[in-house]
């Protein structure tokens, strides 16, 4: 990068951290010490994703191809529901109390209304079994259909207790806020690393989503265990702190889903509720698996 591309990301990152730990300051978290990332990524990563695509952009393409009639179909003609103002009533809307009782026609120069969160879990258990080729898969194909589609989407990885001095680790792979044609490289770097708090990282990716503009705000979490970091986030402590941070950002507007890939289905089910719960059983279907999901959203 030029020396002004790396000053800007810097300033990027600079920002990120601030931001983040505003967020848990009035939190369970906030005496946690965090540090957000934002990723390198050299030639290995390069001919990583160049490997990957050959068989993932196929599949992309083809649900992207089934998606973008119906989104031309949607802003050419259709209307948009939940608007305060509009050209017809909905009445069956009324019982939402917030006053949003009207369709809107769509202009055509407005995207569709869906923002996308994707938390990949790098606890060291990932590893196992293939699970975080899987993961990796699924972030990229999530990403490249959101460019596609024209979707804002972030895709950040979380682990727990890399060092003392770094006790939340925070990678923004990709964030809404800056795109950046690069960041395919950088969801090359996903890997296993150590432990996971994982109330934390859904607490910064949905507060980071609730002030978007999109009307729906989707997060989709993938991971393979309960969550577990130094000294005593973990049982029923980091379970309450999940559903509590769950109910706090649905009331805002974010939508969650859980992908659960690995032994710990059940806890899982338990903590996100199984209205949120996607069971995950064959892993090479995961990132077919998540897209068309997101495609259903729009």
């Amino acid at each position: 990068m030029s020396e002004r591309e790396i000053r800007k990301e810097r300033a990027f990152r600079k920002k990120l951290n601030q931001e983040a730990r505003k967020i848990i300051s009035h939190s369970i978290h906030q005496g946690v010490k965090l540090v957000v990332h934002r990723p390198d990524f050299d030639m290995k990563n390069r001919k990583e994703y160049e490997d990957l695509k050959i068989g993932l952009m196929p599949i992309v393409r083809e649900i992207a191809r089934k998606t973008l009639p119906l989104l031309e179909h949607e802003i050419s003609s259709e209307f948009v529901k939940n608007h305060y103002y509009g050209s017809k009533f909905q009445a069956e809307s009324i019982v939402n109390k917030d006053f949003r009782y009207f369709l809107k026609k769509r202009p055509p120069t407005e995207s569709p209304s869906l923002v996308v969160g994707l938390r990949i879990d790098e606890s060291a258990s990932m590893t196992a079994f293939g699970r975080l080729e899987a993961a990796k898969r699924a972030a990229l194909a999530v990403y490249e259909f959101c460019q596609i589609c024209e979707i804002p989407v972030s895709i950040y990885g979380d682990t727990a207790d890399a060092s003392k001095l770094e006790q939340m680790s925070i990678f923004a792979y990709a964030d809404f806020h800056k795109k950046d044609p690069d960041d395919r490289y950088r969801i090359m770097g996903i890997r296993g690393r150590s432990n996971n708090r994982d109330g934390m990282a859904l607490r910064v990716l949905a507060d980071r989503l609730a002030e978007s503009s999109q009307q729906t705000k989707l997060i989709i979490s993938i991971s393979d265990g309960q969550p577990k970091a130094m000294p005593d986030y973990t049982g029923s402590y980091a379970v309450k702190d999940m559903q509590q941070t769950i109910a706090e950002y649905e009331r805002k507007g974010i939508t969650f889903l859980a992908a659960a890939i690995g032994q710990d289905k059940e806890v899982i089910n338990e903590i996100y509720g199984k209205e949120r719960f996607l069971d995950i059983s064959n892993l090479h279907e995961l990132p077919t698996q998540l897209v068309r999901i997101i495609a259903r959203y729009l």
